[in-house]
């Protein structure tokens, strides 16, 4: 699956309501909702099914959860090689847990990621030095035969 195919879907939710624990187009997602949503329409069935989850989960104990599902199911890639398609996993805040996650559109000079933020459902941001300062690991579909 290429790239370009994983950027279309996810603009197909730009619009989206945020919604806590949501994965539906239209009607609501989070960040994590966004990624399954694009997944299943770019690599049918989700990997495993996500339990219910708290605003602060995995923050009380530093537990870095996202990032090892990530590492999971997606193939992790160096920060510094950005294509369109990737994940992006950010960092909010310094000693906090990585529990942010964007889809890479645009590279270069006016590079950009769509993903589900509150307040504002799914837009497609300028992926601007404070936004690119937070990202702690970025990652790429795997090949549709892999899971």
């Amino acid at each position: 699956m290429s790239g370009a195919e994983v950027v279309a879907a996810a603009r197909g939710w730009i619009g989206t309501p945020y919604l806590h624990q949501a994965a539906t187009r239209g009607a609501g997602c989070d960040c994590l909702g966004l990624l399954r949503g694009v997944w299943r329409e770019v690599r049918g069935g989700e990997p495993e099914a996500v339990p219910a989850y708290s605003r602060d989960w995995s923050e009380p104990q530093g537990d870095e959860r996202l990032w090892r599902a990530a590492r999971a199911h997606l193939v992790e890639k160096p920060v510094q090689a950005a294509a369109p398609g990737d994940v992006l996993l950010f960092r909010m805040r310094e000693g906090a847990v990585a529990k942010h996650l964007g889809l890479q559109a645009r590279i270069g000079a006016r590079a950009s990621f769509i993903h589900s933020y509150t307040g504002h459902g799914v837009i497609e941001s300028p992926l601007s030095a404070p936004w690119a300062r937070r990202i702690v690991a970025r990652f790429a579909f795997p090949d549709r035969g892999v899971s």
